[in-house]
């Protein structure tokens, strides 16, 4: 499962190099999951995504409720298996966390969970995302007013706007991924080069919802992995409590398996040590040996073969 603002293509980035088609030619079942909004599950039974507002009423936490769950089960359908092991990314690990303190009966489905460059709790983050972070609730008052509920969208005007920058030739790099993605997620030039980037380019960043974007913002200010905050109104009608609940993470009973970068500057070290130490089955904690491994290495890095896929197929194979 693909991170936020990202999609399914993120695992198909480097073509043989990348993580998807190398487990496809160890001989794995690979499946490859899309969360709604993005380019590729913007199909609805009624709701226009690009004219109604009600279409983005969504975070993470439906993904996690209702899009992991279909997902699972249509690939357990389909390959009449009882149990499947999950790698996910950045935010495809938030989701695998709530979907087994909601719905405890999906720990059961999961062999293993292999969580790249997780994401749970925001304590610890660094300017210059911390200070992004802390304008998020003005952002969205903003978005709000104006009636803006996707951001990045290809067809919008500021995903056309940032896709038209990224593009310059030799100044898009250095404007998108030198002075903002490299500060966001943590430098390492080395395996995010500028052949990449023209593919990356063509897909990042995808589509996420006003509100998804708002409910990261709210657990980075009240420091708890909790539920979408409606208010105390709404809280009291959706929770029967003026706060929202947190999620509980021991319920999170499915064998997980964590790998960290120490450049990670979105998925600190000491945030997912948090996040370990709350986790009832926690079966493997690795830090990477590359030190400038950051965020977005698991997915994009040119030489994840020598520095991350050992690993991975060191873990399916103890616990398969």
């Amino acid at each position: 499962m693909h991170g936020a603002i990202d999609t399914a293509d993120t695992w198909l980035v480097r073509g043989n190099g990348s993580l998807a088609i190398t487990l496809a030619n160890a001989g794995y079942d690979v499946w490859l999951g899309n969360c709604r909004g993005n380019r590729y599950s913007r199909r609805h039974v009624y709701l226009d995504p690009d004219n109604d507002p009600l279409f983005w009423e969504f975070s993470f936490h439906e993904h996690a409720v209702y899009d992991l769950p279909a997902i699972i089960d249509t690939i357990l359908d389909e390959t009449g298996s009882k149990k499947l092991n999950a790698i996910g990314h950045s935010q495809g690990n938030t989701i695998f966390y709530i979907l087994g303190s909601i719905r405890p009966e999906y720990n059961e489905k999961v062999n293993l969970m292999i969580a790249l460059a997780p994401v749970c709790y925001l304590h610890n983050i660094k300017p210059p995302l911390y200070t992004l972070f802390t304008f998020i609730p003005l952002l969205n008052d903003i978005l709000k007013k104006v009636n803006i509920n996707e951001l990045f969208g290809t067809e919008k005007i500021h995903g056309k706007i940032l896709k038209a920058l990224c593009s310059i030739p030799y100044v898009g790099y250095t404007i998108c991924i030198e002075h903002i993605l490299f500060p966001l997620s943590g430098a390492d030039p080395e395996e995010f080069d500028r052949d990449v980037f023209k593919i990356v380019n063509t897909f990042f960043p995808a589509s996420i919802s006003r509100k998804n974007l708002y409910h990261f913002g709210q657990i980075f200010k009240s420091r708890r992995f909790e539920r979408y905050d409606y208010g105390v109104i709404g809280n009291k009608a959706m929770y029967n409590s003026s706060t929202p609940p947190s999620y509980d993470l021991k319920k999170v009973v499915m064998r997980i398996a964590l790998i960290v970068g120490l450049n990670d500057k979105i998925s600190s070290v000491k945030d997912i040590d948090l996040l370990r130490n709350q986790l009832p089955n926690m079966v493997n904690y690795t830090v990477s040996p590359r030190k400038t491994f950051n965020h977005m290495d698991d997915t994009w890095g040119k030489n994840m073969a020598v520095y991350l896929f050992p690993y991975i197929f060191d873990l399916l194979k103890e616990y398969s």
